[in-house]
């Protein structure tokens, strides 16, 4: 059986100041990085390092609560501090410290889960500022918390650290195939410059056309899909099915809508970064795209579509179509400067090659980046089934 106790029967706030303006290293609760220090996390210090002597002095395994709510902390994160060296935080934190033997890491991983978020909705209050939870610190030490015997929070604490450590390493594996995939894209294509004619990207393509123009007043609840520049991700396709916008049928005629379809490559001429592109996935949905995305469609005998695909996601492409952004605040590359664009044009059975290669890594780096996510829903998961 777990134990009934309150926050306050385990620690106790922490009330010392910087009074002398001793400590300069100031920290900041981030709910995505916990505690860290504030010039790592802004580049710079923020803070008035000439008047800090209001702030919390904090030491190695102090816990810190931050109201300021967000997406992340929809109740403010509460952060375990890891540093040896002594910091300071701003007064607007509650900051807390363990009244005598505890285990830090079961403590960190409680305030991790949402066990204790349902108590702040009941009791704090968000008043006039609504991107903070307003809550009296004694209301704030009177939260309840169960606990297990510390063998069991030994156990549970070991568990969820391994199973972060997991996902780092996961995370760690995707990031270098994305690098190595930037170094293949960069050796691969700038050989092939080298080594073989080229052509442009209109020269390439069975069509090379603009989507239409379709205002708010066209658009219908549903109907035929309308792909839009936000779907159009960096060589991969953005479903984004909960903000889907439609045409309808007579729309599609009236306004003489381009249909798209499987296959076809669809570039966005507006950034973020300008000239990204996707293929087209299989769907049962008939389709069109907007005004600011171009299609190419290919034939196959003329030019490897993977391989088309895989140029538009090198970095000398991406330099090209930088090179030619015009339009003020609102930047894009025209059609006319992106069907001028040269692809370098090796044999079909090479393009074959490297298409089908570079996809292989694509890949390779999908199904990494598919495990990431399911050992971070794993760890959501045991969050809830092991504190609630």
């Amino acid at each position: 059986p777990w134990k009934e106790t309150t926050l306050s029967a385990l620690f106790s706030k922490s009330t010392q100041k910087n009074a002398d303006g001793h400590i300069t290293n100031v920290i900041c609760n981030s709910a995505k990085l916990g505690l860290i220090p504030q010039r790592e996390y802004f580049d710079k210090d923020i803070a008035n390092s000439d008047n800090t002597s209001g702030y919390y002095i904090i030491r190695q395994n102090d816990f810190v609560y931050n109201p300021r709510k967000s997406s992340d902390a929809p109740y403010g994160p509460i952060s375990s501090y890891k540093y040896a060296e002594d910091g300071i935080v701003s007064p607007l934190y509650l900051c807390f410290h363990a009244k005598g033997e505890i285990n830090p890491l079961y403590y960190e991983w409680y305030f991790r889960s949402s066990a204790w978020h349902r108590y702040i909705y009941m009791s704090g209050d968000s008043g006039a500022r609504h991107d903070r939870v307003s809550i009296k610190d004694d209301t704030f030490f009177a939260m309840p918390i169960n606990l297990p015997s510390e063998q069991e929070q030994s156990k549970i604490a070991s568990f969820l650290q391994s199973l972060d450590e997991r996902i780092a390493a996961q995370e760690k594996l995707v990031a270098s195939l994305k690098k190595y995939k930037r170094g293949l894209l960069r050796k691969v294509f700038a050989k092939l410059s080298d080594s073989c004619e080229k052509r442009n990207l209109k020269e390439v393509s069975v069509l090379f056309a603009d989507g239409d123009w379709i205002e708010s007043k066209d658009q219908a609840l549903d109907g035929i899909r309308l792909i839009q520049t936000g779907n159009v991700g960096f060589g991969v396709y953005i479903d984004k099915t909960q903000n889907a916008k439609y045409i309808s049928e007579t729309t599609f005629h009236r306004l003489n809508c381009l249909e798209i379809y499987d296959g076809d490559i669809l570039i966005s001429r507006l950034p973020e970064p300008a000239g990204r592109a996707c293929l087209l996935p299989k769907s049962t949905e008939r389709r069109i795209t907007a005004v600011d995305c171009t299609v190419i469609r290919t034939d196959s005998s003329v030019i490897d579509r993977n391989y088309l695909l895989q140029f538009l996601c090198s970095e000398q492409y991406l330099k090209t179509v930088n090179s030619f952004l015009a339009g003020g605040t609102r930047q894009r590359i025209s059609r006319k400067n992106l069907e001028g664009i040269e692809v370098p044009y090796p044999s079909i059975d090479e393009q074959r090659y490297w298409g089908s290669f570079l996809c292989k890594v694509d890949a390779r780096i999908s199904n990494e980046e598919q495990r990431r996510s399911s050992l971070s829903r794993l760890r959501c998961f045991m969050l809830q089934q092991l504190f609630i």
